[in-house]
């Protein structure tokens, strides 16, 4: 396995362990001061994995566009979906990488002023990406398990 992959991977099962015992209500609260929920910062993360890496590169998404476009509180089927392809899509991503159907990949500058010039690049910066939205998620979780 690509060894930053490997890492994104690791990050989002350490998440989808310290989310286990949240109820759907919980994941979805939004708690005073905030403007998003546990499962919001989930599909986030799905959506950036996606438009960074596939959409950049000129490829179909493998998720369905809803987890890119619009995200809404969700019902537990919806929740476990996401949980499912926080996973699953690393997997995809490794196999099309390792495939090169990310050769079309498009320079872009993102919102930190690094400019990212191939797949590779995109991949190594998720972590980053991931990072933030991890330690949103645990400050969430806090204040939702009150």
């Amino acid at each position: 396995m690509n060894k930053d992959i490997d890492n994104i991977k690791k990050t989002r099962l350490f998440l989808l362990n310290a989310i286990n015992d949240l109820s759907a209500d919980q994941l979805n609260e939004i708690p005073a001061g905030f403007n998003n929920n546990i499962i919001w910062n989930l599909g986030h993360m799905i959506a950036a994995q996606q438009s960074i890496c596939y959409i950049r590169a000129g490829v179909l998404p493998v998720v369905e566009k809803k987890y890119i476009t619009e995200y809404k509180p969700v019902d537990a089927a919806e929740i476990q979906k996401i949980k499912d392809l926080m996973l699953s899509t690393l997997d995809r991503l490794e196999t099309d990488r390792e495939t090169n159907v990310f050769c079309n990949y498009t320079t872009w500058t993102i919102h930190y002023g690094a400019k990212l010039a191939s797949i590779d690049e995109a991949i190594v910066f998720l972590p980053y990406h991931e990072g933030l939205h991890s330690g949103i998620i645990i400050t969430l979780k806090k204040l939702v398990s009150k």
